[in-house]
């Protein structure tokens, strides 16, 4: 498509939106996204994401609303002192990205509208009653079907069949690890693995935590999922590699970065659904009458390239998989794998 008519395409995307905004928005006011997350939203894919599917449904950022994004940078204390600041700020809705903050703006506020996504137990959690009937005033989308961290596992003992001893990182303040520890134990002992657990609180730790593997050599390597690995991705993919380690972990994101694969669903296809969520509660929907949505499409990603860094050929069997676009099922996941610098 020329720039010219992609001019004019969003021009008419705009007015199209602007005539949306109209309708079911109190005139001139300007409502407030409090956002909170581990790292900053300025300027990333998911923060455009969700502004794109808010223009959508009509609604133009800076017009109609703004995000005021306080975030982490992965380190746990600070949550609950943005989470009461955002609340002071007296913010219409407010965002949280995974359970930390989720749980973090819940204790802050029982009355500000709150959103989360990527989170694994919204019941669990204590954020939802259900995830048909949520009541109070916390929804999104969320939960992870049972098993998914299992198969995190399977795929890391397929890809190194002689693993015997595979550590997790994990962090011990977190309860949504501790349920995936419950997943993953037994399904370690079905597999014939012993899993060694390494504590991973904050940056701050990667480094310890390495070293830890480096002194006690392992097979594999199973990353439970936190915010802050996101901005340090790099730094965790490299130490993978310098190690030779096989890695695992739920996030696309490292995968990307060098760790060898990824399985879980996508922050993007949560972020997505976001502005659907955001839509009604401006509009007056309670959040306690919009059910909890729950990730239906799940992708394993692999990275071919630190692969062969560390020496690893992929089992035969997904030698087929070379477009990011085949479909695959197992063990009632339906998936889309990712080959990456195949």
């Amino acid at each position: 498509m020329s720039t010219r008519r992609t001019l004019i395409c969003s021009i008419a995307v705009a007015l199209l939106a602007a005539g949306r905004a109209s309708r079911g928005q109190a005139p001139g006011k300007v409502y407030r996204i409090g956002w909170l997350s581990s790292g900053s939203w300025a300027g990333t894919q998911p923060l455009e994401v969700f502004n794109q599917g808010m223009l959508e449904l009509g609604w133009v950022e800076g017009r109609h609303y703004t995000v005021d994004n306080r975030y982490t940078g992965g380190y746990s204390e600070r949550v609950l002192a943005l989470a009461a600041d955002l609340v002071k700020s007296k913010c219409d809705l407010l965002v949280g990205s995974g359970s930390p903050h989720t749980a973090a703006l819940k204790n802050a506020t029982a009355t500000i509208p709150i959103l989360f996504y990527y989170v694994g137990d919204p019941v669990g959690s204590g954020f939802v009653a259900s995830l048909a009937r949520p009541g109070g005033n916390v929804t999104g989308r969320g939960g992870l079907s049972p098993g998914v961290h299992a198969k995190q596992l399977e795929l890391l003992k397929e890809v190194v069949p002689k693993a015997s001893r595979i550590a997790n990182l994990f962090n011990p303040t977190l309860p949504l690890h501790a349920a995936i520890a419950a997943e993953v134990e037994p399904a370690a002992r079905g597999l014939g693995v012993t899993l060694r657990p390494i504590e991973l609180r904050s940056p701050d730790d990667i480094d310890v935590a390495f070293a830890t593997l480096a002194r006690e050599p392992v097979d594999a390597l199973l990353i439970f999922g936190q915010g802050f690995l996101y901005p340090h991705g790099a730094r965790v993919a490299r130490l993978t590699v310098e190690q030779r380690l096989p890695a695992i972990n739920p996030s696309v994101e490292l995968a990307r970065e060098g760790v060898l694969m990824s399985y879980a669903s996508n922050l993007l296809d949560d972020v997505r659904r976001m502005p659907y969520f955001a839509d009604r509660v401006l509009k007056g929907t309670k959040p306690a009458e919009l059910p909890v949505e729950q990730p239906s499409k799940f992708y394993l990603t692999i990275n071919q390239k630190t692969a062969k860094a560390i020496g690893l050929t992929m089992p035969q069997g997904w030698r087929r998989y070379r477009s990011a676009s085949i479909r695959w099922r197992g063990r009632g996941f339906v998936s889309a794998l990712m080959v990456l610098g195949g």
